[in-house]
């Protein structure tokens, strides 16, 4: 790296901590897991004056120094006293809730929101529209699937060795929850994320197969893919994902049909790649034991 990039790097990041001290962060949805990692990257990059919305203080374990008040997005009436003082929020998924949200919010003088929602046509596109339209500065996250979402292979990789699937070959670029997060500080913090609607994906774009090939190596042990009928997958994942089982089968389908590529935004805007499944896999091991 040429010294002088270097030089303004390191200015940029000591300017951007300067301006984290300066402003008071409300992470709403902070038990949930993307929120609660939210909170752990703002306070690694500096922000020290984080206040945290928890409906289960206890449940969300916050690090000291984060100032910590009850209530829920789903709740609009307990926002109230949350939002005083607020200059930036993070809001998670909450379609029901999110015109009151970002209202009460815009009333209340918060400069902008940073939310995780999903472009046109997607179930929580209404969240776009409901923030945009609440007149506060805005940044869109719109992440693919969650790895953690792989998660519901685990009861049958820890029982039976295998996985059966009705669609092995359904490929996506799944994105790791932390790295959602880690670019939602970074828009919370940053100056140049107003108006930025970032389509967020992983590294790499993996079939089922493949990917259970990487929890495999993770746990040292062949893995093999059964493939099995849509109604049988969805009874095998019914008992972790309930009545979403359905509509996770046919996604699943739609995978199977048209690959979701890889989008290059998030190394563009972190500057660093993202977490690779394998990775996540190595990291997550215990799930799958």
């Amino acid at each position: 790296m040429e010294p002088k990039t270097l030089v303004l790097r390191i200015l940029y990041a000591q300017l951007r901590t300067l301006y984290a001290l300066a402003m008071k962060i409300l992470v709403t949805g902070a038990t949930g897991s993307v929120g609660r990692m939210v909170v752990d990257h703002l306070l690694a990059a500096g922000a020290d004056d984080v206040r945290a919305l928890t409906a289960n203080p206890a449940k969300a374990a916050l690090p000291t120094g984060v100032e910590i008040t009850v209530g829920s997005v789903l709740k609009p009436d307990t926002l109230k006293d949350a939002l005083q003082g607020v200059d930036r929020m993070y809001l998670p998924s909450a379609p029901e809730t999110t015109h009151e949200v970002a209202r009460m919010a815009a009333e209340h003088g918060v400069e902008r929101i940073v939310d995780l929602s999903g472009p046109e046509g997607s179930w929580w596109y209404s969240i776009v529209q409901d923030v945009e339209s609440a007149g506060t500065a805005w940044t869109h996250l719109w992440p693919g699937e969650f790895m953690e979402n792989a998660e519901i292979w685990a009861s049958q990789i820890r029982t039976t060795g295998t996985v059966r699937d009705a669609f092995p070959e359904a490929a996506n670029a799944m994105i790791a929850m932390d790295d959602v997060a880690a670019i939602a500080a970074e828009a919370l913090l940053g100056e140049h994320h107003d108006g930025q609607a970032y389509l967020l994906t992983g590294p790499e774009t993996l079939t089922t197969r493949e990917k259970i090939q990487r929890i495999g190596a993770a746990l040292d042990q062949d893995i093999p893919v059964i493939e099995v009928s849509k109604a049988e997958s969805v009874r095998l994942l019914e008992p972790d994902m309930g009545e979403y089982a359905e509509w996770y089968v046919n996604g699943q389908e739609e995978n199977s049909h048209s690959t979701q590529p890889v989008s290059p935004t998030f190394e563009q805007v972190m500057g660093r790649p993202g977490c690779t499944f394998a990775q996540w896999a190595h990291d997550h091991v215990h799930l799958f034991r």
